[in-house]
């Protein structure tokens, strides 16, 4: 039986190595094209791919699949399963109907809760306090195809993008290999989703990383590990980007560190305190800790150590 693979970042690389490790016969990884990376803009390859070299496998990088040269590459493949996870571009009817077993996704959430290009990031962003990997069929729609089986796994508070990306990359392999031995004697579930239970986690655009001072301590904390450690949060100071990295969890009893509670009267995003546990700025509802930054043209470095450039001061406002 022929397997075509479909995946691109890190996240998918788990499971393309479950199947070559579980002895499946993958013909052909199908990965987004090289990308431009740091600031010599060196053409790099995707993690998928990287994986699928290692093995000798041959690779597509098809820029548009909708594209009739790509199908056409596809299908001289002549796969009897697709399986996706993370590839990064909506497949069309024409290569759905492909696979006599059909085409099978690795998604990262609890659907129908955030279909959608960044569902892990959300989660955390909005404060989940779990989320998990659906193992679906693949339709028309966006992550609207009939469920196969789910795995739950928690978000601690301590949890970030980058680390609920590993969990649930490898919680997406293991669910996988465990049911596809079921998918391929059609004895697998088949889950239509509830359409009015479904929520959207759209890609992240550069509005997702501003910080909103007026909002809660927590959401803020929630807001910051999301993005880490893609692409971070920020802020303005001086009328510069200044990147934030990390924030303290707030305290369980108020959402402040202390201070902000006795300095109602300063506006959200003021600085209200300097010292070696990090920059401590005004919040909706109290205070929180910033403990690593990076500064406009700078590299990121932990708050104590900007601080110590005495170049910011309480009663500045970060915007």
């Amino acid at each position: 039986m022929n397997i075509v693979f479909m995946g691109t970042p890190q996240f998918a690389v788990p499971s393309l190595e479950g199947l070559l490790r579980e002895g499946y016969n993958v013909v052909g990884v199908v990965t987004q094209p090289d990308r431009p990376q740091g600031r010599k803009k060196v053409l790099m390859p995707t993690p998928v791919k990287e994986a699928a070299l290692k093995h000798g496998l041959p690779v597509l990088q098809p820029q548009r699949m909708r594209a009739p040269e790509a199908i056409e590459e596809l299908a001289a493949l002549q796969p009897d399963l697709i399986v996706t996870a993370a590839y990064g571009q909506i497949l069309p009817k024409a290569v759905l109907d492909l696979p006599r077993h059909g085409c099978l996704n690795v998604h990262g959430s609890l659907l129908p809760k955030y279909r959608g290009g960044a569902p892990i990031q959300r989660s955390i962003m909005n404060g989940e306090k779990e989320t998990g990997i659906t193992l679906m069929y693949m339709a028309e729609g966006l992550d609207t195809g009939d469920m196969i089986a789910k795995s739950v796994v928690p978000i601690e508070d301590e949890d970030t993008a980058g680390t609920m990306f590993e969990k649930l990359s490898l919680a997406g392999a293991e669910l996988l290999l465990k049911q596809l031995p079921l998918i391929l004697e059609g004895r697998a579930e088949r889950i239509p989703q509830n359409d009015e239970e479904s929520t959207y986690a759209p890609n992240l655009s550069r509005e997702d990383e501003k910080i909103d001072w007026t909002s809660t301590s927590r959401a803020i904390y929630d807001q910051v590990r999301g993005l880490v450690p893609y692409s971070g949060g920020y802020t303005l100071w001086n009328g510069d980007v200044f990147k934030v990295w990390a924030v303290a969890k707030p305290a369980p009893a108020s959402a402040g560190t202390g201070t902000g509670e006795q300095a109602g009267g300063q506006a959200p995003g003021t600085v209200l305190h300097l010292s070696e546990r990090g920059i401590e700025v005004k919040t909706g509802d109290g205070s929180v800790l910033l403990t690593r930054v990076q500064p406009a043209g700078k590299k990121a470095m932990e708050a104590s150590e900007f601080i110590r450039g005495g170049v910011m001061q309480p009663g500045m406002v970060l915007e």
